[in-house]
């Protein structure tokens, strides 16, 4: 079974007081390109296949980072663009304070409600989590089984991927929180998802490089009963 490190993309100076969406041209400032690197090198401990990100700079520059720190570990990971991973259209919505958006009425929906939500001139919530949840599907089947690869991209596409996995329904996605830079692991099965972390921004990522040979008296896809050894352990 393959292992999906999500990762997202480090700060950026409208991180936080600026809905960025899509706005071109938002690179990671001094703090991302420092979350960049710490989290590309905790990932260096992994030998990664494949190094899927979301087209926007910010993304770019944090899975470039990831990159080059396969690469001063004497690895050659692929490299791949896919626009499924962009972030939310949202529309009208797109560069405006947070502050001001707050007072919008849609706000109380996209909070409560989120799959009723189309942005005025964007995307809805519901078909941002289809295109993303059959991005990482669509990977992680392509990559086959034993393959860790890094999909780099954004908060609400963590969110949408993650509640897919705990098998949530997509309003209740605002309970999951990913900062940025942080990571979150699932292994999927024939049985189910599994998730192994979510929102990590510090802890060690070595556990989860592919087995060189597997010694395991169960089906690889069955859950532990009595919780075994930690999802890193193979």
């Amino acid at each position: 079974m393959s292992t999906l490190l999500l990762v997202r993309h480090g700060l950026t100076p409208m991180t936080g007081p600026v809905l960025a969406g899509r706005t071109p041209g938002v690179h990671l400032d001094e703090r991302g390109q420092k979350q960049a690197a710490a989290v590309a090198e905790r990932i260096a401990a992994v030998p990664l296949t494949t190094v899927v990100t979301s087209p926007l700079d910010r993304c770019l520059e944090t899975a470039q980072a990831i990159q080059d720190a396969q690469h001063a570990a004497g690895r050659e990971p692929d490299w791949q663009l896919d626009e499924r991973l962009l972030e939310c259209d949202y529309g009208d919505w797109t560069g405006r304070q947070i502050k001001d958006l707050a007072k919008d009425p849609l706000w109380k929906v996209v909070q409560s409600q989120p799959s009723a939500v189309r942005f005025p001139g964007g995307e809805g919530l519901a078909e941002m989590s289809v295109r993303a949840v059959g991005a990482v599907r669509d990977w992680d089947a392509r990559l086959g089984e034993d393959a860790v690869w890094v999909a780099c991209t954004h908060g609400d596409i963590i969110k949408a991927i993650v509640a897919d996995a705990l098998g949530l329904h997509l309003d209740q996605y605002q309970r999951i929180v990913p900062d940025p830079c942080s990571v979150s692991v699932i292994r999927y099965t024939q049985t189910r998802p599994y998730v192994i972390r979510v929102n990590d921004v510090g802890g060690d990522l070595a556990g989860f490089a592919p087995p060189k040979k597997r010694r395991r008296r169960t089906k690889a896809d069955d859950a532990t009963i009595g919780g075994g050894t930690g999802g890193g352990a193979v």
